[in-house]
């Protein structure tokens, strides 16, 4: 885990720059070698269950043309010599080298972790100024890359016209700077920014999760709305005589009120739900039934010959303490959007690292509890078992 930004601490970083304005680290990565080759990321673009995308600068349908994967191979026969991009998603999944990145930011809450998209731009390549809605982090793998930093942007910046691409209408560059392999730019959310190859280059993107207000209230409200009785409704006892029918009174209103805080107020029902949303996979559709099954024996025979138990690189996990009353008590574990009752320890060990040993796992040979849920785990694809 990174424990500084260039000379800022991760400390000093969280309270002055973390959602709150750029900061541009030099060889946050020194001597940072890209674990994946163009080609290697372009042949991931020709996956059917891998999300690409391809923009030009200049399409045939007029600028800023997308295109959507899979690919086949001839489409990058096909592509000019400059001005365009690929980008591919959540390329940690893939490729555990990527995926071992995200060990350096663990002093952000994994739970906000999205996902690591790789861009390949080819010179002059870039997806135009636009702005992002969460933070990223932008570390340049290979190559060089011009960026440049703009105006702060809301939902009612004006975006170009004749593209589906979110490209603002007016960039007005405040900062610039050319990132080199191993340096990092991170951009709190909003901030216009503008990236350009210089000659071909790689950018690894590390960004984190922020569902907007509309999606929470949205979504805890149907979660919410899926377990109360339909006998719960609207009362107003006590009603007093008004002079007009149609008059909706303030104390209607209170009431109202009253009801919505009798459930946002609920610390549990909504610590679950946040949980089990926050953790929910990026690509739950591809979640695979077809996985090796294992005994409470079979596991442990082989964890103490030698193989790890390691989080399924798709796998999401984090922990509450809400209710936990003492050191002993079982906490929520909230594993790929399901919650689980589980040993304290236990949890914070599944959620501090993402593999685990004979000797991590010792204390918790003894229990049954324990044995049955790392089963379960490993049963549901959550927990891989790796023998190399």
């Amino acid at each position: 885990m990174l424990t500084h930004l260039g000379d800022i601490s991760v400390e000093t970083f969280l309270k002055e720059y973390w959602q709150q304005k750029p900061l541009l680290i030099r060889q946050a990565f020194p001597d940072f070698e890209s674990p994946l080759s163009p080609d290697e990321l372009a042949g991931l673009a020709l996956e059917p269950d891998v999300e690409s995308r391809i923009i030009l600068e200049q399409g045939k349908t007029g600028p800023w043309e997308l295109h959507c994967g899979p690919f086949a191979e001839s489409t990058f026969s096909q592509l000019p010599e400059s001005h365009w991009t690929l980008l591919v998603q959540a390329v940690d999944q893939w490729v555990p080298e990527v995926q071992a990145l995200l060990d350096h930011f663990r002093f952000i809450p994994n739970w906000r972790l999205d996902d690591i998209m790789i861009s390949y731009a080819a010179d002059q390549g870039s997806v135009g100024p636009h702005f992002d809605y969460y933070d990223v982090f932008l570390l340049q793998g290979y190559g060089q890359r011009h960026w440049q930093l703009g105006q702060t942007c809301t939902a009612h910046s004006p975006r170009l016209e004749g593209t589906s691409l979110n490209i603002l209408q007016t960039f007005e560059p405040e900062q610039d700077w050319i990132l080199e392999p191993g340096d990092m730019l991170y951009i709190p959310p909003q901030v216009a920014h503008h990236g350009i190859g210089i000659g071909d280059c790689m950018t690894y993107s590390i960004g984190f999760r922020a569902p907007s207000h509309a999606d929470i209230l949205t979504e805890f409200s149907q979660e919410l709305a899926g377990h109360l009785d339909n006998d719960l409704r609207y009362s107003d006892a006590g009603l007093s005589p008004q002079q007009n029918p149609g008059e909706i009174k303030p104390q209607a209103i209170q009431q109202l009120k009253r009801t919505l805080r009798r459930y946002l107020e609920d610390d549990a029902k909504l610590t679950d739900w946040f949980g089990g949303y926050m953790t929910t996979r990026k690509y739950p559709e591809l979640e695979d039934s077809d996985h090796d099954h294992y005994s409470i024996e079979a596991w442990t025979e082989a964890i103490d010959d030698g193989a790890l138990l390691c989080h399924h690189p798709a796998a999401r996990f984090a922990y509450t303490e809400i209710e936990a009353e003492h050191a002993n008590s079982p906490v929520h574990l909230f594993v790929d959007g399901e919650t689980l009752s589980c040993n304290q320890q236990l949890a914070q060990l599944l959620c501090a690292k993402p593999d685990f040993s004979a000797e991590d796992l010792a204390p918790f040979r003894q229990n049954d509890g324990d044995l049955q849920l790392i089963t379960q785990l490993l049963n549901q694809g959550a927990l891989l078992l790796d023998t190399d």
